[in-house]
Formats: structure tokens, C-alpha cells, sequence
């Protein structure tokens, strides 16, 4: 078991950890972890290949989201089918989670208010690489003779781009005897990553109300596992429960926020320019902590948002859609979600508390602190309840995530489905009775494997995405052309 422990901790560190150092003015350096020397680049990569599309299509993205579905569009959870907007929920249910709370905190914490600032930056060019995923996971994806609808994500594509599949081939949804290993090896890295989440949320369910309401981990954990056991072993329960709880959660802890930055609007301006000065501060240079500003803003933003990783496709396949190009932007809007809204969230409601207030407090303690100094004793309530909804859509939405990658592994059977899940809910049935260093661990090597396999085959498959783009936006212009 310690040379299991051992690995899995070494892997973690050669993915996360400082593989380059950079010298900086001031003596300090800026340490780039493999994460961000693949992910960044790729950003940077696909934002000029789609033509800085977070920025010239962002009206698009909200256009979208908010227009009426039609026909096909509007989905039907009874027979397995998912609308676009289905998809963005049950993947802003998964992004959005422990990171947008306590992650931010310690990003925020550890690299000052300038770590906003680069977070805001990863999650625009982060927007391209989830454009380009979501849109070959349409573009290969498959009918599901379990669930109804359809399946796909990057296995299926990695699986289709070794095998020369043009996309669409094989959409009867059969499971190829034939497998490849790199297709296998994304989809256990899913599986491991998925396992590891799972005792997280335990865990941080159960600390948030025993620290709120003095009740013991047994307890709150066992009405979870109950609770979420009646959710995911119904066949179309989880995206029915995550089209209520996403909305109403996010949509909760948005209002605060601007509550907060209403009453405080004053002191607003003062934020903005602690963030923007502190993010290319000459003061962080010479105190030697520019390095730890910029990488703290963005490894947070990278590991919040999940870009590249290749978890939000396995929903984004789902999707029944008249235009593959469109789920993209569908899922470009759903990082724009997580870390320009969400995440600025608990960061706005952290800097607009007095510094004295959060002086030497850490993690879950500052942002309890901050909303107690927002709402009194309602904030501690407030933010155990609401990381309770954080945590819960997320076990909800990686169980949606497991389903076509255990297909790929295991083929189409329930056998391997139920036994997945009852697998995920025994970790999050431990994990909330005691907390386990080396699951967080376990989740981080999962995610920088994934992003690895992923990776490979994006950049020859991209041109797919970016030919399903070009065609959405000629169609764009047709249909202008024939309203005026």
C-alpha cells in the first residue's frame, strides 16, 4: 500500500509540480508544473486558431443559451436525450465545485489579489480548448443502447483518430471489440480521477456541517450516500436533479455576491485596482513574489475550469443538437461560467472584507470568516449549505462523465455501470468519515492524465472542430442574409 501511496504521489508531483523554473527580477522565479506547459500553450494554440473566439463570439454563446430549443433540440431525459443547455448544466455541475470556494481562497491566499487576475486570463484562452474538445466529442459521438441518446467524449475520438473513423462511422453506438490503449488509458485515468473526487466530497461535506451545525460526520454522510445512491442507481435521474440544483445554486451564490458588492460598491474600485496593479505589481517583483501571483492564478484557473482535461466532453457527447459547432460554444460559455463568474464570486466576496479581518487564516476559515463578515452567523450557514449543493451536483455530474468511458472499457452492460457507481459511493461514503491525503492526490494524477491522453490527439483532430466552426458561421451569415 505505501508503494501505491509513493507512486501515485511522485506522478502527482512530476504533473503538478515546478518541472521548470524561470528566474525573475527580485529573486524570485516562475515555476511551470507539465499542466501548464501543455495546457497554456494549447490555449494560446486553438484561441488563434478559432480567431479569439471567447471574445468575437461571446454574443453567439449567450445567444445560444438563451434561445428556445426547437424539434430536436429540446431534448427528452425519458428517452436518454439531452438539449445543449442539459449538457452545459451537467458540466457546470462538475467545474463548478470545491475549487470555486476554498480553491480560489488559497490561490487568492498564497499569490495575492493579482492570482485573479491570471485566472480571468486561463479561463479566455481555456474557452478555445473546451471549444475544440466539446466539438469533436459531437462530431464522434455514439447512439447508447443503455441510457437512450447518445455517448462519446475522448475516448471515443482518440478511439476513432487511431482507427481512421471519420466522424459519425459506427453511430449505431456498438462498442468496437478492437480497443485502443490510449482510448483505455484516458478512460481509467477518468475512472481514477472520478474515484478520488468522490472521497473529496465526502470529506468536505461532512467537515462544512460539522463545523456549522455540530453534526457528526456519520450522520451527514450517510444522508448523502442515501441521497445520492436513490439519484444515480435510477436510470435519467441525475440530469432531471442537476437541471434544478445547478441553476438554483449558482444562481444563489451569484445574488449574494452581488449583494455584497452593492453594499460595499464604495470600496469596489479599490478591488479592481489591488487586482490589476498586484497582477503585474513591481512590488510582488521586488519582494520576489511575482512568480507565485501568476502561477497560483492560473493553476487554479486550469484545474477549476478543466479545459483540455477531457471530462466536460463526455457531456458535451450527449448532447442531440442540429449543429455539433453549436455544443461547443454551449461548453466555451460553461468555462466563461465557472471562472469569470463563479470563481470571481468568492474572490470579491474575500477581497472586500478588511485584510485585518482575514489576517493568518487558511482555507475553509477565511471564506467562513469573510461571509460571517458579510451576514453574521447566516454566512457559516449559508456556506455549508451551499458547498453542500457545490459538492453534491459534482458527484451527480462525474457518475454522468463515468457512464460512456466505463462503456468503452467494459462494453454495454449494467453489470459494470451499477458496479461503478456503488464503487463511487463507497468512497464517498469513506471519505466523508475520515480525511485521506493521497485521494486528492489520486484526483490530480486522474486529471493531468487525462489532459495528457486528450491532448494528443486534439491537436491533429482540431481541424475537424475548426471546419464544424467555419460551417456554423457561413450557415450564421445564410440565415442573416435571408431575415433582411
Amino acid at each position: 500500500m505505501a508503494l501505491i501511496v509513493s507512486m501515485i504521489e511522485a506522478v502527482t508531483g512530476f504533473l503538478w509540480g515546478d518541472l521548470v523554473k524561470i528566474p525573475l527580477p527580485g529573486g524570485s522565479s516562475l515555476g511551470l508544473s507539465l499542466m501548464v506547459i501543455l495546457l497554456i500553450p494549447a490555449g494560446i494554440y486553438y484561441t488563434i486558431r478559432t480567431k479569439f473566439l471567447p471574445i468575437r463570439l461571446f454574443s453567439e454563446m449567450v445567444a445560444v443559451i438563451l434561445e428556445k430549443p426547437q424539434g430536436k433540440e429540446k431534448g427528452d431525459l425519458k428517452k436518454g436525450k439531452l438539449s445543449g443547455l442539459q449538457t452545459l448544466i451537467v458540466s457546470t455541475a462538475t467545474r463548478v465545485g470545491m475549487g470555486n470556494l476554498v480553491g480560489v481562497v488559497a490561490a487568492i491566499s498564497a499569490g495575492g489579489a493579482g492570482a485573479v487576475f491570471w485566472m480571468w486570463i486561463t479561463a479566455l484562452i481555456g474557452s478555445s480548448t473546451a471549444f475544440v474538445e466539446a466539438t469533436l466529442a459531437q462530431l464522434h459521438k455514439r447512439k447508447d443502447p443503455l441510457y437512450g441518446g447518445f455517448r462519446g467524449g475522448p475516448a471515443y475520438y482518440i478511439h476513432d483518430f487511431f482507427f481512421k473513423k471519420a466522424p459519425g462511422e459506427e453511430l449505431n453506438g456498438e462498442i468496437p471489440k478492437k480497443k485502443n490503449i490510449i482510448a483505455i488509458l484516458f478512460a481509467l485515468s477518468g475512472l481514477i480521477c472520478w474515484g478520488g473526487i468522490s472521497q473529496v466530497i465526502g470529506n468536505s461535506v461532512s467537515s462544512a456541517f460539522e463545523n456549522a451545525f455540530s453534526v457528526k460526520p456519520i450522520i451527514s454522510t450517510a444522508i448523502l450516500v442515501l441521497l445520492a445512491a436513490v439519484i444515480v442507481l435510477r436510470k435519467h435521474a441525475t440530469a432531471r436533479v442537476l437541471d434544478v440544483i445547478v441553476p438554483v445554486m449558482a444562481g444563489l451564490y451569484f445574488a449574494l455576491t452581488v449583494f455584497v458588492i452593492l453594499r460595499n460598491i464604495t470600496s469596489l474600485p479599490t478591488v479592481f485596482q489591488r487586482i490589476f496593479s498586484e497582477a503585474f505589481g513591481l512590488r510582488q517583483m521586488v519582494a520576489g513574489g511575482f512568480g507565485a501571483v501568476v502561477m497560483n492564478g492560473v493553476k487554479r484557473g486550469l484545474f477549476s475550469n478543466e479545459a483540455g482535461s477531457g471530462s466536460a466532453p463526455c457531456a458535451a457527447a450527449a448532447a442531440d443538437t442540429d449543429h455539433p459547432a453549436k455544443i461547443g460554444l454551449f461548453q466555451a460559455m460553461g468555462v466563461f461560467i465557472d471562472t469569470i463568474v463563479i470563481c470571481s464570486c468568492t474572490a470579491f466576496i474575500m477581497l472586500l472584507v478588511p485584510e485585518e479581518q482575514i489576517v493568518n487564516l487558511q482555507g475553509m476559515d477565511i471564506l467562513q470568516t469573510a461571509m460571517a463578515y458579510h451576514f453574521g452567523s447566516f454566512g457559516k450557514i449559508f456556506i455549508a449549505i451551499i458547498l453542500w449543493l457545490f459538492s453534491f451536483s459534482t458527484f451527480l455530474g462525474i457518475l454522468f462523465y463515468a457512464r460512456s468511458n466505463i462503456s468503452y472499457i467494459f462494453g454495454d452492460n449494467w453489470a459494470s455501470q451499477t458496479g461503478y457507481k456503488i464503487f463511487a459511493l463507497i468512497m464517498l461514503f469513506v471519505g466523508g468519515l475520515a480525511q485521506y491525503t493521497v485521494v486528492w492526490d489520486m484526483g490530480d494524477m486522474g486529471v493531468g492524465l487525462m489532459t495528457i491522453f486528450n491532448l494528443i490527439v486534439m491537436y491533429p483532430l482540431s481541424r475537424e472542430a475548426l471546419a464544424a466552426l467555419k460551417d456554423y458561421e457561413e450557415r450564421l451569415k445564410e440565415e442573416r442574409k435571408e431575415k433582411n
